[in-house]
C-alpha cells in the first residue's frame, strides 16, 4: 500500500455511531449531502452494494465509483465493479486519495487502514438505527477541522462536519 496515499472514511452519524435503518440514512440533511459531494468529487468512492444500491440516482457524477460485491449481476451503470477490496484499491492505485463511503461492512473492513476520518455528526441518537460505523477511539485521531451547524426548516437536526488524521505512531 501506498503510504503517500490517503484512504479516508466518509460518513454521516449519530451521538451512537449509528449509520443507517433498514439500508437508508438516518436523515436527510441537505447540507450534508453538499458537504459530501465537495469532498468526495473527482475522487475514487469505494462502496458495498447495498450503499450503492440506495443512491437515488445510482452513481455518482464526478468520481470514480468503484461498487464491491459478490453480486453475479453486474447491473450497475458509470460504475467499476468488483469482487474485493483489494480489487477495489487496485483500481484506485493510482490515486492520491480514495474516499470509503460506506457500508457497515466496508467501513468495518477497511477501519484500520484509513489515515483521514470525515465524521458528519448528527447530534441525535436514532434508537432504532441497525446499521453502525466501528467504534472510534480517538485518543488515535487528531481533530484537523470542525464546523458546528444549528437546527433549521431544512436540518431537523444541530450537526457538525469533523475532519480527524490518524496520529502517526
Amino acid at each position: 500500500m501506498n503510504m503517500n496515499k490517503e484512504i479516508a472514511s466518509i460518513v454521516i452519524v449519530d451521538n451512537n455511531n449509528a449509520i443507517g435503518l433498514g439500508g437508508q440514512m438516518l436523515a436527510h440533511l441537505p447540507n450534508d449531502l453538499k458537504h459530501f459531494r465537495r469532498v468526495t468529487s473527482g475522487h475514487v468512492v469505494i462502496m458495498g452494494r447495498r450503499t450503492f444500491e440506495s443512491l437515488p440516482g445510482g452513481a455518482l457524477p464526478d468520481r470514480v465509483n468503484v461498487v464491491v460485491t459478490s453480486d453475479a449481476v453486474e447491473n450497475y451503470p458509470d460504475c467499476v465493479v468488483v469482487r474485493s477490496l483489494e480489487e477495489a484499491f487496485e483500481v484506485a492505485a493510482a490515486e492520491k486519495k480514495v474516499f470509503i463511503m460506506g457500508g457497515g461492512q466496508i467501513y468495518r473492513a477497511t477501519f484500520e487502514m484509513i489515515n483521514t476520518l470525515y465524521l458528519s455528526r448528527i447530534h441525535h441518537s436514532f434508537d432504532e438505527a441497525d446499521t453502525y460505523f466501528p467504534d472510534i477511539d480517538f485518543d488515535e485521531w487528531e481533530l484537523v477541522e470542525e464546523e458546528h451547524h444549528k437546527a433549521d426548516e431544512r436540518h431537523a437536526y444541530d450537526y457538525s462536519f469533523l475532519k480527524y488524521k490518524r496520529i502517526e505512531n
